[in-house]
């Protein structure tokens, strides 16, 4: 069904929508405890905790779903090779936290869908239309403008988000090697799983003790990360992309709210110029895709994007599916 064709007034699309809103705000939820208790700690020892509390509660969900054969995988090595690469996505944009705005560095992050495109291009030769390229380059002027490299208000952090969302896109890319006849609970148990072994083998040199204050926070950033992906997951199923997508970017809002509420950060004029571009840009990207790659979702599963439960608001963002033909 398409996009246009699908009745956007609909209780799915109802549904959906507060799906996908309720989930970015889980997920900025999450990010403020990430920035939190980045003051403390490395950002691979709170990835290390957030698959170590949340690898539990996925299996669960997983088991419940489809019983222990959901555990089951054809891919372990792509799983792992994915798990480590999103340890060094989610190491970058944590660490962003702790030098930029959480909204600025959320909004950065949201250039993922646009190096999917692009990479598409240059890695898998794909042919791509002129309103995908229009996206790609709106987005990236948005990133430009955010980042604002050569001026006055650049930040070196502000490279690390941007880091981060190429290493989602690839994550986004590698996705298509999973068969289809796999689960989404699977690839979602196995992704916290590899994460967590990546991540532990360099625990030895991060490692700080945690007091109970703090662990109550890092269960908090796993749980909240793992709701929020689940929803914006279910969102993203229960309706067409072209109808959810431009929710997905309320985390914008909630980034720029909870920032300034719990830091007092305050966004210049060009920040919010840049991150009305990337929105503009993201959603264009997803909006505008081939009737036959509309249902592909966004949320790859979203990260994948996987949508790895555990992941950060970054984890979350509107994905392409297949090839980008839009004329």
């Amino acid at each position: 069904m398409s996009a246009t064709a699908f009745p956007t007034r609909s209780p799915a699309a109802a549904r959906g929508i507060a799906c996908v809103l309720f989930g970015c705000f889980c997920l900025s939820v999450s990010d403020s405890f990430a920035k939190w208790l980045g003051e403390y700690f490395s950002p691979l020892q709170l990835v290390f905790m957030r698959g170590v509390i949340a690898a539990p509660l996925v299996a669960l969900v997983a088991i419940r779903a489809n019983g222990l054969q959901s555990l089951v995988t054809v891919h372990p090595f792509l799983h792992l090779a994915r798990g480590a690469i999103n340890v060094a996505a989610a190491f970058c944009f944590y660490l962003s936290l702790t030098y930029i705005p959480l909204a600025e560095a959320t909004a950065i992050a949201f250039s993922a869908p646009l190096f999917v495109t692009l990479l598409s291009v240059v890695v898998l030769r794909e042919r791509v239309g002129a309103w995908a390229w229009c996206a790609v380059w709106m987005g990236f002027a948005g990133v430009l403008v955010t980042v604002r490299p050569g001026w006055g208000g650049f930040h070196p952090a502000a490279l690390l988000p941007l880091t981060a969302a190429v290493g989602y896109a690839v994550m986004m890319l590698t996705a298509r090697r999973i068969r289809a006849e796999e689960r989404l609970t699977t690839t979602a148990f196995y992704i916290v799983v590899a994460q967590v072994a990546a991540s532990a083998l360099l625990q030895p040199w991060v490692w700080r003790p945690i007091d109970a204050s703090q662990f109550a926070g890092m269960a908090a950033l796993a749980v909240f990360s793992t709701l929020g992906l689940t929803f914006v997951t279910q969102a993203f199923r229960l309706a067409p992309p072209a109808v959810v997508a431009p929710f997905d970017y309320s985390g914008l809002i909630w980034g720029a709210l909870f920032g300034w509420i719990f830091w007092g950060e305050a966004l210049d004029a060009w920040t919010y110029v840049g991150a009305g571009l990337i929105a503009a840009g993201g959603i264009l990207v997803v909006t505008r895709q081939p009737r036959g790659d509309e249902h592909v979702a966004a949320s790859e599963e979203r990260c994948s994007r996987n949508n790895e439960a555990g992941g950060s608001k970054a984890d979350a963002l509107p994905q392409v599916g297949k090839c980008q033909n839009c004329d």
